[in-house]
């Protein structure tokens, strides 16, 4: 067995196919309704990362060089650079041979070996994927819970109520479409709207809170751009100050224009106690209809342990679909 580290600047194909072929197989097998990941989006976030933060990417090849295990290291850069996240994928039929704890004993090393003094992992919350977990000495951190929303059958009736509901709570504040990357002038008011996800639940999870800057809100816009996503942003703003008070944000794949990916919903502190995330989602919503109407389903995560966003989520029809855990240990 040969564990190889891939070089971002001179990719070999063989190696981003293999990987992204053992990437796909586990999809089917462990989440068949996750979006496949594809050559185009491996690469990016080997060369890019989601905001220039790229991943470390290697995989593990057998005697015939065939690619049987991917492993992805995360090393934050913007905040958080005590932490290495790994993720580690083993070929379904390959499983329970010592391939998956040779690549995360080889994630570890590197994480300790940048510095990084906790690594995370995340599994479905099912009995292969605890039992690895538990055997490598992680622990448990959060629990996590997809769910997913289909548009084709959301009740647009009892949306609207509840929009109408929402809108006489929030009446001292106006709602403004942004698509696409962040305009100049807006974006202070997006950063603000974006470090109120630092109040969101983190568990037991040995995180700090993220810090965004300008340079990190271009960085996200180039990722999108470079995934071939288009995004949507709907901000919410108090009438009277013109401060920024809540938003949402949605993309939709060029790849996969079916689905749409619910981001960061967020409100401001001070703001809230008027249901402006439930304005803000209905509000995405419906410009979704007009601007993407092929989509047919919208995915979303929460931490199992945030109450309120799970309630705004249920009332827009959203379901559960899968549950996973986030796992840490100290190195």
């Amino acid at each position: 067995m040969k564990l190889t580290w891939l070089d971002p600047e001179h990719l070999d194909p063989r190696a981003v196919g293999g990987a992204v072929a053992v990437l796909e197989a586990a999809r089917a097998v462990d989440a068949p309704h996750l979006l496949p990941t594809t050559t185009s989006s491996f690469t990016v976030m080997l060369q890019h990362g989601w905001e220039a933060e790229p991943t470390l990417g290697a995989v593990l090849h057998d005697e015939r060089d065939q690619v049987v295990a991917v492993l992805q290291v995360s090393l934050p850069t913007w905040d958080n650079r005590h932490v290495g996240q790994l993720d580690i994928c083993v070929d379904p039929r390959l499983r329970r041979r010592g391939f998956g704890t040779m690549v995360y004993d080889a994630g570890v090393a590197r994480a300790r070996g940048e510095g990084r003094t906790v690594v995370l992992a995340e599994s479905w919350d099912e009995p292969g994927g605890v039992a690895f977990a538990k055997r490598v000495g992680l622990e448990r951190g959060s629990d996590e819970v997809q769910r997913q929303q289909d548009v084709l059958t959301l009740d647009w009736r009892g949306l609207d109520r509840a929009h109408e509901a929402a809108a006489e709570l929030a009446r001292d504040y106006e709602l403004l479409r942004m698509p696409g990357a962040t305009p100049e002038h807006m974006v202070g008011a997006v950063l603000e709207l974006t470090r109120a996800i630092n109040d969101a639940p983190i568990d037991a999870l040995a995180i700090e809170d993220q810090v965004f800057s300008p340079e990190r809100l271009r960085a996200f816009d180039e990722t999108q751009r470079r995934l071939g996503r288009r995004i949507y942003r709907v901000v919410a703003r108090h009438r009277r100050t013109g401060a920024p008070a809540g938003h949402t944000i949605m993309a939709v794949d060029a790849e996969f224009p079916w689905h749409a990916s619910q981001y960061d919903t967020s409100v401001v502190r001070a703001h809230r106690g008027h249901r402006l995330g439930l304005l803000l989602k209905i509000a995405m919503l419906r410009w979704l209809q007009t601007e993407e109407p092929q989509v047919r389903t919208v995915s979303t995560w929460n931490a199992a342990s945030n109450d309120h966003m799970i309630g705004v989520n249920e009332l827009l029809g959203y379901r559960v679909v899968a549950n996973a855990i986030a796992w840490q240990r100290r190195v």
